[in-house]
C-alpha cells in the first residue's frame, strides 16, 4: 500500500514539532512539508499533491483563517483536509468543518486521535465525514436533495419540469457555496469515495 502523503499547516512551532515527531514514528506516513500560514499552505498543497492536509484552524491574523485555506485546498486539489483545533465547542468545530469541506477534525486536547484519524480519512469515508456531509446537506429541501443526488450521477427519478430542475440545481450550488457541477462532484467525492462521481 502506498504511503500517506501529509502536509502540515500549523503556526505554533512547538506543536508543529510534536506533529512532525508523531508522523515520523509511522512508516506509512510521508511528510511532504510544513507551513506556518494559510497562503504558503495553498501553494504547498498545489505543488506537493498530498493525500491529507492537517490544517490548523486558528492563526494569529485570523481566528478562523484555516477555514478559507482548507476550502481553497479542497476545491483546487485532491487532498482531504483534517482540521486541527483548540476550540472545544462542537458547534464551532462542525461549522468550520462544513465551511471548509473538511473530512475530519481533531481537537488538540485529543492529540492521540491524530494518527488513527489520518489513516481512516486517507482510506475512505469515516463517521466524522458522514457527520460533516450530513451537516452540509441539511440546508437542502427533499426535492433539492434528489436533484443533488442526480447531479452526482445517482440514479433517481425527478418528477419536476426541466425549468424547475434547472432552478433547483442553481439553488443546490448556491446553498453549498459551489460554482458548478464539477466542483460539486469534486468536493463530494471525498464524502462518497466508493461512488464513481
Amino acid at each position: 500500500m502506498a504511503p500517506i502523503r501529509i502536509l502540515v499547516v500549523e503556526d505554533d512551532r512547538d506543536f508543529q514539532y510534536l506533529i512532525q515527531q508523531t508522523l515520523a514514528a509511522s512508516p506509512d506516513f510521508v511528510l511532504t512539508s510544513c507551513c506556518g500560514n494559510e497562503e504558503s499552505a495553498c501553494l504547498a498543497a498545489a505543488r506537493d499533491d498530498p493525500d491529507v492536509v492537517l490544517m490548523d484552524l486558528a492563526f494569529p491574523s485570523d481566528p478562523m483563517g484555516g477555514v478559507w485555506a482548507a476550502r481553497r485546498i479542497r476545491l483546487e486539489t485532491r487532498a482531504k483536509v483534517i482540521l486541527l483545533t483548540s476550540y472545544e465547542d462542537p458547534a464551532t468545530v462542525i461549522r468550520a468543518s462544513v465551511e471548509s469541506f473538511a473530512s475530519a477534525y481533531v481537537l488538540k486536547s485529543q492529540f492521540p486521535l491524530l494518527v488513527p484519524t489520518i489513516r481512516e480519512t486517507a482510506r475512505g469515508a469515516t463517521p466524522q465525514s458522514h457527520l460533516i456531509c450530513s451537516a452540509l446537506l441539511r440546508s437542502l429541501t427533499a426535492a433539492e436533495l434528489a436533484v443533488f443526488q442526480h447531479m452526482l450521477g445517482v440514479p433517481v427519478t425527478l418528477h419536476s419540469s426541466e425549468k424547475t430542475i434547472a432552478n433547483q440545481k442553481t439553488s443546490v450550488l448556491r446553498k453549498l457555496g459551489l460554482q458548478n457541477k464539477q466542483q460539486l462532484c469534486h468536493v463530494f467525492a471525498a464524502y462518497f469515495p466508493h461512488q464513481d462521481l
